[in-house]
This record gives structure tokens, sequence and C-alpha cells, in this order.
């Protein structure tokens, strides 16, 4: 059989692509929220949005759909989830979210430790049983690629790729690392997802007080009620008008932005702020907090967070439909290194969430802004409530701009460990 013939997906029509998630959202949450006994106890040990994560993972796998190819998680991650963000943030209660800002803090920082300090311990540690795994000289050494690693790891991916000038990998390991990346992100993401599930156990475990989480989701939610209405024609198309009115705006300042910067502010590219989309991020989140202040915040009542709730889940689909499962087992090498790493990252939150008893909330967030960035950070952030999704976005900014100095020092840390 001829290979082209074997790598060809069954479906190769974006529209198509896109239908089937919509239709992979559309089940899964139906059946989530129906009383059959057997559906009740799948989705008690699976909870939705990993089963929506997951679900186009195993398409792509099994080369029904090809996620890489498609041009579906560009158009929803560009188009669809920067709207949702200006209605996710268009009822927030800024006073509200301000009282969180410490225990977020907290974890944020002990997730970023993590990172910096389990790097070389992962180095010491694997030497030990496969030098190999950790060995190399020159551009191939393979500490130059895991430096990089750490840079993402704290803030996102412009950190990895500006760290990536620091050190210098060379090409091959370089897209090792991207691989790694990769694979650690999903399986982290995907077991935050679950824990969302099950955040009053976990909770527990912290022995955590929620009490704060807790107060402004329902103070959201009580919001939302006083003002719930059967929306008119009127009011769906001003919520769409918001939603890329406020996506089209952001991107419209965003590249003239990223020029001025670059021109006139270039050693604000040590902090990852040349990214464009970032950029669309922030805008659309400021955006949705001024137009709280104004009458608009009213259309929360019409359904403008469902709408971005809708946006969100697409969001979640097309992330999955970036995970290929055969790769993991492909780079079982790479993942045991990123595993040990992404231990010691866990541990550190663990340690501290125990000792300030921070909730799971703050936990997920956090992580996911450490590994994940801004996108993924709000999306963790909107799976416990929409109106929460700038918690997320200004955990990951501090991501951005400690990235690249963090990921230096663990470099710097990687490279001793290795013996170099």
């Amino acid at each position: 059989m001829d290979l082209l013939t074997v790598r060809t997906p069954l479906i190769t029509q974006d529209i198509v692509v896109f239908g089937l998630l919509a239709v992979i959202a559309a089940v899964v949450q139906l059946t989530s929220t129906s009383q059959n006994r057997i559906l009740k106890r799948f989705y008690f040990f699976c909870p939705p949005l990993l089963v929506m994560y997951f679900l186009p993972g195993i398409l792509n796998t099994t080369n029904v759909i090809n996620g890489n190819d498609s041009r579906v998680y560009e158009i929803i991650s560009k188009y669809l989830l920067p709207a949702g963000l200006v209605l996710f943030t268009l009822s927030v209660d800024i006073r509200e979210l301000w009282k969180l800002r410490k225990k977020a803090g907290s974890m944020f920082l002990a997730g970023a430790v993590g990172v910096i300090i389990g790097g070389p311990l992962t180095i010491l540690i694997v030497k030990q049983f496969a030098p190999s795994l950790v060995g190399g000289e020159g551009a191939d050494a393979v500490w130059r690629g895991l430096a990089c690693v750490s840079g993402s790891w704290i803030g996102g991916s412009a950190n990895l790729a500006a760290l990536s000038e620091v050190f210098k990998p060379s090409p091959q390991l370089f897209s090792s690392m991207v691989v790694l990346d990769t694979i650690i992100a999903n399986l982290w993401l995907a077991i935050l997802l679950y824990g969302v599930g099950k955040n009053r156990q976990l909770n527990r475990f912290f022995r955590a007080d929620d009490r704060d989480v807790d107060e402004v989701r329902e103070k959201i939610e009580a919001y939302q009620m006083a003002t719930a209405k059967i929306p008119a024609l009127r009011d769906v198309l001003l919520i769409l008008a918001i939603a890329f009115g406020g996506c089209g705006f952001a991107y419209l300042v965003a590249e003239p932005l990223v020029a001025y910067v670059q021109l006139h502010f270039p050693v604000l590219e040590r902090f990852s702020l040349t990214s464009s989309f970032f950029w669309v991020v922030i805008i659309c989140t400021t955006l949705g907090v001024i137009l709280s202040f104004t009458p608009l915040r009213r259309l929360e009542g019409a359904g403008a967070s469902r709408t971005g709730n809708v946006f969100l889940y697409l969001f979640i689909t097309a992330v999955g439909m970036q995970m290929d499962i055969v790769s993991v087992v492909e780079n079982y090498g790479l993942l045991l290194v990123g595993l040990i790493w992404l231990v010691f990252h866990i541990l550190a939150m663990v340690i501290v969430g125990r000792l300030i008893r921070a909730p799971y909330f703050f936990f997920a967030v956090s992580g996911e802004a450490n590994l994940g960035g801004a996108v993924q950070a709000s999306l963790i952030a909107s799976a416990f409530h929409t109106s929460l999704a700038p918690v997320g976005v200004l955990l990951a900014v501090l991501g951005y701009v400690f990235g690249n100095y963090g990921g230096y020092l663990c470099g710097l840390l990687m490279q001793w460990a290795a013996g170099s």
C-alpha cells in the first residue's frame, strides 16, 4: 500500500472536522447531564471535560482526522477563544477577584520553583540509570534543550523560543524538546481537567478553605440568576457583536502594538512580550473587564457566559485533536525524563498548597499557567467558573515575565548537573 495513502486521514475537510468536534462537545454535554445510572457512573470516573479532550485525541491517533494538518485548531484558538474571553469577563467583579491574589501568587511561584529545582535534580537522577538520555556534547548536549523547556514550563512557548537563542541547542535536539514539551503539557492538562471533576475531594486533601473561591463563584451565579431572561434576537446579536467585535479590535491593536514595542522597547522581548497573540488575549480580557462596568454587563442574564462556554468547549476539543497517543509510546525515553521533572513541579505545589491550605482551584490554574500559558490557564480557570478566567490570564502574565529568567537559572543549574 502506498505510504501517502496510509498517512492520509479519513476526514480531510476542515468543515467536517469542525462539525465533528461540535457533535462531540454536544454529545458529552448531553450525556454528562443525563440521569442514566451507567452514564452518571462513567462521568464520575471520567469528568466531562476530560472526555471532550480525549475523544478528538483518539480520532487523531487512529488517523480519522489529522489535528496537525487541519486549520480547525488555528481558527478556534485564534477567533473563538479570544471572543470567549471577552464574554467570560463581561460580568466579572474585580473587587471579588482581587481577594484571590495571595494564594494564587504563592502557588504560581511554588510551581516555578519546582521547575527550576526539578530540572537539575532530574538530570542527576536519570544519570544514575540511563546517562545517555541526559548526555550529549556541544549543541547536542541534552541539558541545552531541557533549559529551553524550563522556560516554557515557567511561562510559555514564547519563552521556549527565546531561550533557544540563549542556549542554542541543535535543530534536531530542539525538535525533540518541542515533542517533550507538547507530550507533557497535554498529559498535565488532562490530569488537571480530571482534577476539576474531583475538586471537593482534592480540597479535603489540601485541607483547604474554599470559601474565597466559593464566595466569588456564588456572587457571580447570584448575579446571573438575578439578571436571567429569555434572550431576544437583539440580545443574541449584541452578545456576538461584543464577542467578535472585541476579538477583531484586539487583533487590530495587537499587530501595531507589537511593532511599536519591538521598535521602541526592544528590551521587552526578553520578557517574551512581543507575541501578537499574547496581546490579543490581554486586550480581550481587559476589554471584557472594562465593559463589566457598563450596562452591557446585564447581557450576562441573556447568556453571555453560556455563549462563551460554547467557545470554550470547542476549544477543549480542538486542543484534544492535537494529541497523538502513539507519540507518547514512541518517545518513552524523553517522556520518562519529563515525568520525573513534572513530579518535582507537582511536589513543590502540593507542599506549598497544603501549608497555605490552598484550594485545588489555585493548584490547577497555577500549574497550567506554568506549563500551559495564558490560553490553557484561562481554560482551566473557566472550567471552575467562566468568570474566573482572568485569574488564569493574570498568572500566565507572571509566567511570561519570569519565564526567561527562571529558565536561564534552571539552564545553568542543569549544565552543572550534567557536568558540562
